[in-house]
């Protein structure tokens, strides 16, 4: 059975969200966001990772991408989100009684793609953005997004985003500007 949200276009610009399983809100602790972000710079340099947006919330992440090498898209992602859960899940193997680290192994146990642990639900539903006005819209929703949520009062306020990109400073990952 095939799957609406698909990476069709190889060399399209996507909208993708990354979800933490049963939405537990892992990237309240800063290690976990530098994991994640040390794993899409690595990306970037190496894979051909392009990235156009993004925002780290709690629970999920946020992001415009695509790609300017040979390797595919859905590889990457692959890539960044195995590097991830393994990361993350050696971070959490010192506290193996924790509820975190027990829902996540429950996750991954019932999960036949996984063999004990999981950290990211499956999918990641990915939008190709093909025109300049649904862009601007993609982007606008992911830099609102802590706002929207209360964790800031203004979208440039959030350190884990790429707003501060767009408002003339350097953030924390480097962009592609199409």
């Amino acid at each position: 059975m095939g799957r609406k949200y698909k990476i069709r276009n190889s060399n399209g610009i996507y909208f993708v969200t990354f979800t933490i399983v049963e939405w537990i809100p892992i990237f309240k602790e800063e290690a976990f966001i530098h994991i994640f972000l040390e794993s899409i710079r690595f990306c970037q340099k190496n894979k051909g990772l392009e990235v156009y947006s993004w925002v780290i919330m709690p629970n999920h992440v946020h992001m415009i991408i695509g790609r300017n090498g040979t390797i595919p898209l859905p590889d990457i992602i692959r890539d960044f989100k195995g590097f991830t859960s393994r990361k993350i899940k050696k971070e959490l193997d010192s506290e193996q009684s924790g509820l975190v680290y027990q829902i996540m192994r429950q996750s991954g146990l019932i999960n036949s793609r996984n063999k004990n642990f999981q950290l990211w639900m499956q999918h990641n539903h990915p939008v190709e953005l093909d025109s300049e006005s649904i862009f601007n819209q993609k982007v606008d929703y992911i830099h609102n997004n802590p706002v929207v949520a209360g964790l800031s009062s203004t979208p440039e306020d959030w350190q884990w985003s790429s707003a501060i990109d767009f408002h003339g400073e350097k953030g924390l990952l480097d962009l592609t500007w199409s």
